[in-house]
């Protein structure tokens, strides 16, 4: 059974963490304002500041620098790092790094580790990871892959492009799934190869990220068999490796923003007057609090829940896709709510709230719409039932 208790060691880490979101964090918020250029230089700053506040890294194992917890810890640990949008670059446990060292911790062999995952748990490099391609390629469905990899000359070529990946300008290198004549592979492709290409950062409503979100061409991209990730046409069973526990860190962290636009909206209605008494006294106010923390407390249960079973070694497929629909969903009211109460302040850019509306806004879509995941549960369901 899920243990709830959260012990005496995790106890001081999470405590360590909110200590360090609230003192070094937040406050950092207001230094780097929308200069989203001044991200990078503002994520090495806090990076080396969590490593000295003993909070860096939380997911990976303690012989690789990290704090060694398992996924049921980390989901205590990103929920306090995700009340900044800065927190989970400052712990270096943020999309798509995070999900990437989980992937090479289990694929990558000796030599890959020592190359690509020691120096990104470091937080010396940032990566990214390739999969989505423009219509009528991969995008919800990876079955539409279009780009290749074939072999020439000894090498493998690979060509296509890839678009809206996430970190993508000024990472040292991706994380790239193709299509093969023995099936879907994944390779690593250093930024510098010169058939890799950055075309453009996609201008998108969310913009808190480094490197935003960048379509790539692959053009003749040459690189040897050391490249290959994994084994070749094992591409679609590694990548599960990396999406099911990524889209649960995901709903970790924004699970952290949710409860801080919750902590802004709740201290502005116990000052705000309004016809004779404080917001906070008032009914409809009351419900939306009530609610907002109601679906949280059922978010966190459900996170904990799929969290502990890949704790058990299960893949945990469909609870984690039930997990991200409802938390996306979850923290997409909750934000609302928060704004709603808030008001014109709300809209306004002196809280944080409207930042918080159009950067989670997208979590609907990536890691899988919250349409495909229910199609997803559905036919599960049906299969199950057919079985029986």
């Amino acid at each position: 059974m899920v243990d709830f208790d959260l012990g005496d060691r995790l106890q001081q880490v999470r405590e360590r963490v909110h200590r360090f979101i609230d003192t070094e964090v937040i406050p950092s918020e207001e230094e780097l304002g929308h200069d989203y250029e001044k991200l990078e230089a503002l994520r090495e700053e806090l990076q080396a500041k969590a490593k000295k506040a003993q909070v860096f890294l939380p997911h990976l194992p303690q012989k690789l620098g990290g704090l060694g917890l398992n996924w049921r810890q980390t989901a205590v640990v990103l929920e306090e790092a995700g009340r900044s949008l800065l927190g989970p670059q400052a712990l270096n446990a943020a999309a798509p790094d995070e999900g990437n060292m989980h992937l090479l911790s289990h694929v990558a062999d000796e030599e890959q580790s020592t190359r690509y995952l020691h120096p990104l748990a470091r937080g010396e490099i940032r990566s990214c990871f390739a999969m989505t391609e423009p219509a009528p390629g991969a995008g919800s469905d990876p079955s539409l892959l279009r780009s290749v990899a074939e072999r020439k000359n000894g090498k493998w070529s690979i060509n296509g492009t890839k678009w809206f990946i996430t970190g993508a300008e000024g990472a040292a290198f991706t994380i790239v799934l193709v299509q093969t004549l023995e099936g879907p592979t994944m390779f690593l492709v250093d930024a510098n190869n010169p058939g890799f290409s950055l075309q453009r950062t996609i201008p998108t409503m969310d913009m808190f990220m480094p490197g935003g979100h960048g379509q790539i061409d692959f053009i003749d991209c040459l690189v040897d068999d050391d490249a290959v990730l994994g084994e070749v046409g094992k591409g679609f069973e590694h990548a599960q490796v990396r999406l099911g526990p990524a889209r649960l860190t995901h709903c970790m962290r924004w699970l952290g923003i949710a409860g801080r636009s919750m902590e802004i909206a709740t201290r502005y209605a116990l000052e705000r007057d309004s016809f004779g008494s404080k917001l906070s006294e008032h009914q409809a106010i009351q419900w939306m609090v009530a609610d907002s923390y109601t679906e949280m407390h059922a978010a966190r249960l459900m996170i904990w829940h799929a969290a502990w079973k890949l704790d058990q070694g299960e893949r945990a497929r469909q609870e984690t896709s039930m997990t991200k629909i409802f938390v996306a969903e979850t923290i997409g009211r909750v934000i609302d709510r928060s704004l709603q109460i808030c008001g014109a302040l709300g809209v306004s850019e002196d809280t944080p709230l409207s930042h918080f509306y159009r950067e989670a806004r997208p979590f609907r879509i990536y890691d899988g719409p919250s349409e495909v995941h229910r199609s997803s549960i559905a036919r599960r369901i049906f299969r199950e039932a057919d079985q029986t």
